[in-house]
């Protein structure tokens, strides 16, 4: 059942302050955005800490990134989540954030891409890095374009993680299996060893994965190019 602007409101201050309690983020970190049904963008302000915000706070865009509403501005890197929003007519929420193990793997330059947990096969099937690019910039859309179409979970390098899925819910639910899975993945290279999944194994499972949908649209504009 699709959520009213009321409820996404409020649904985004709630993940914010999930976000901030679980040490995903810190000071102003990061940044969550959902899809209204009419196509609209809620989105975090620039410059404020997530684990504060009030539903009144959100910045209400269009599809090309134009204020409609909002006492503030909307955050920097509303790129990311519009060409994410372009590029996947099946997603209705984002998050962006900095959880340690995870961005930790990232600013290694290591993916987590290894066939280990069952769940994380079946949800995500793998979160492969993107190479660094300067935050909310072309450079950062162009690294993530091809693959927002494939994946769920991207690790961003030296930057952090962004999730997204369905719905805002599911979109954090995500960002708790990437930072589960790059605790679980340290602790194993601590212990020496990392037993993987046979590639049969990890077949069947990434066949109970739903299919992506992909949009066919051509971006308009090479500044806002999704």
């Amino acid at each position: 059942m699709s959520r009213t602007e009321s409820q996404l409101r409020r649904q985004i201050a709630e993940v914010g302050r999930w976000l901030h309690q679980k040490n995903f983020l810190a000071a102003t970190d990061g940044n969550i955005s959902a899809r209204l049904q009419d196509g609209r963008v809620l989105v975090t302000p620039a410059n404020a800490s997530k684990g504060m915000l009030r539903p009144q706070d959100m910045v209400l865009v269009d599809m090309q990134g134009n204020k409609i509403a909002g006492r503030g501005n909307a955050s920097s890197e509303l790129p990311m989540h519009l060409l994410i929003y372009h590029r996947r007519p099946d997603v209705g929420g984002i998050v962006h954030a900095h959880p340690p193990a995870a961005t930790g793997y990232a600013v290694a330059g290591i993916a987590l891409d290894k066939a280990v947990l069952p769940e994380v096969v079946v949800s995500l099937g793998r979160v492969p890095l993107a190479r660094y690019a300067t935050p909310g910039s072309p450079a950062l859309n162009k690294a993530l374009r091809n693959l927002v179409s494939q994946y769920n979970a991207i690790l961003l390098a030296n930057h952090g993680v962004v999730t997204f899925g369905k719905d805002l819910l599911r979109a954090f639910f995500h960002m708790e299996t990437v930072e589960q899975f790059a605790r679980i993945s340290l602790v194993a290279k601590l212990l020496g060893r990392q037993a993987l999944l046979s590639k049969q194994e990890a077949e069947k499972l990434r066949a109970l994965r739903p299919p992506h949908k992909k949009s066919r649209q051509r971006p308009q504009s090479r500044d806002r190019k999704p």
